[in-house]
């Protein structure tokens, strides 16, 4: 799944106006000015706190990961998005409403961002 701007508006239609903007082989999806979900390596994955993330674990996800020089990086803020939610339209709108509030709370929060890691081999 390569996400372009006519894809994000289609996936996310529920949401209103949604913008993509490339980033690092990827693409992240904003709405209302924050990033909500991000494209890579073909998986969507959407933007979570720690009780959101109980939800995607319990899916049977994880959380976006990357391969570093240094072994692997995981960002826990961002989960990848349940495969059958590509084929349940109101869930998946349900699932990004609040992954956008999530999105928006943190940053409207100014509090400094924070990345989860994780050793190599993880």
């Amino acid at each position: 799944m390569a996400l372009d701007a006519d894809d994000a508006a289609e996936l996310f239609r529920e949401l209103g106006p949604v913008q993509v903007r490339r980033m690092f082989g990827g693409a992240g999806v904003y709405h209302a000015g924050a990033m909500f979900a991000l494209e890579a390596g073909g998986a969507l994955y959407l933007k979570a706190d720690p009780d959101a993330a109980e939800a995607f674990r319990s899916e049977g996800c994880e959380p976006f990961s990357y391969a570093t020089t240094t072994g692997r990086r995981t960002i826990t803020s961002f989960w990848r998005a349940p495969e059958r939610l590509m084929d349940e339209p109101d869930e998946l709108a349900r699932w990004a409403r609040r992954s956008v509030a999530i999105a928006l709370a943190k940053k409207n929060s100014g509090k400094p961002r924070r990345l989860g890691r994780k050793g190599a081999g993880s």
